[in-house]
């Protein structure tokens, strides 16, 4: 018969309790999805701490976490969904010196991405102007900080009007690169992250557009108030800050901080 000393039950408390810990639940902006899994892996073998990611449009995740889903991070890809749930008391900075402003973690490019066997000319601001040109996917610039940056590129370039009738809208940056990559698009403006994936960087190509015709997508994060591991949270968001994580970020489309 094998007899459990204190030690050994306590031991076996212990390793139970960090079993049944839950997750930390990261609530993700879509263009993070080829990004951010791996990260999390590290974190974890880092710090033994899990974190799983749920990846929608910034506006989506908004709405939830106002609706109380039970989130403990949130990474936007913009300011404004964000600081919206700072303003209503629902996410903070975790002590950083702005209180009322999100933590700036990335920046977002935006480009233009065609499939390479398609019947139009490559990627460039003159294909935005091709008569062939029938179907441009962008993300619903109501929900994704990517489509509002689509909008506001075309708008520089004075291309809305005359294309609108030929955008098909997705509901976040992911499905705005599936619709280019499925071929029920012609050609897309999404995100850098999307088209620097193994899938589609050997079926595509791409044009970085230029940043002065789009505000900046800076991206920022909040921690949800209501969150019952606020020192998890925060460790997370501080390896997300850290300069080997912000190089992992540069090698895949995003922009670091520093």
């Amino acid at each position: 018969m094998l007899l459990r000393t204190p030690i050994v039950i306590a031991a076996c408390a212990l390793l139970s309790a960090a079993y049944a810990q839950a997750p930390l639940r990261v609530a993700a902006a879509a263009d993070l999805e080829p990004v951010l899994p791996p990260i999390l892996d590290q974190f974890r073998q880092a710090t033994g701490i899990r974190a799983e990611a749920t990846f929608q449009a910034s506006a989506a995740l908004t709405m939830q976490i106002q609706n109380g889903a039970p989130f403990d991070l949130f990474l936007s890809a913009d300011l404004g969904y964000p600081k919206r749930l700072i303003d209503a008391g629902l996410a903070d900075t975790g002590g950083s010196p702005d209180p009322a402003s999100p933590i700036v973690y990335a920046q977002g490019t935006l480009v233009l991405f065609a499939r390479k066997d398609s019947h139009l000319p490559p990627p460039s601001l003159e294909l935005l102007r091709n008569l062939g040109l029938h179907r441009l996917a962008i993300a619903n610039p109501e929900r994704a900080p990517y489509g509002r940056a689509a909008v506001a590129a075309l708008t520089s370039l004075n291309l809305y009007s005359a294309l609108k009738p030929r955008i098909v809208t997705a509901e976040n940056i992911s499905q705005a690169a599936q619709f280019v990559d499925s071929g029920n698009a012609d050609a897309g403006l999404i995100s850098l992250t999307s088209t620097l994936t193994p899938r589609l960087a050997a079926s595509g190509a791409y044009f970085v557009i230029p940043p002065e015709l789009y505000p900046p997508i800076k991206q920022g994060a909040v921690i949800v108030t209501n969150t019952t591991q606020r020192a998890a949270a925060r460790k997370l968001l501080d390896y997300l800050l850290s300069a080997p994580v912000q190089a992992l970020f540069a090698q895949s489309g995003l922009t670091p901080v520093h």
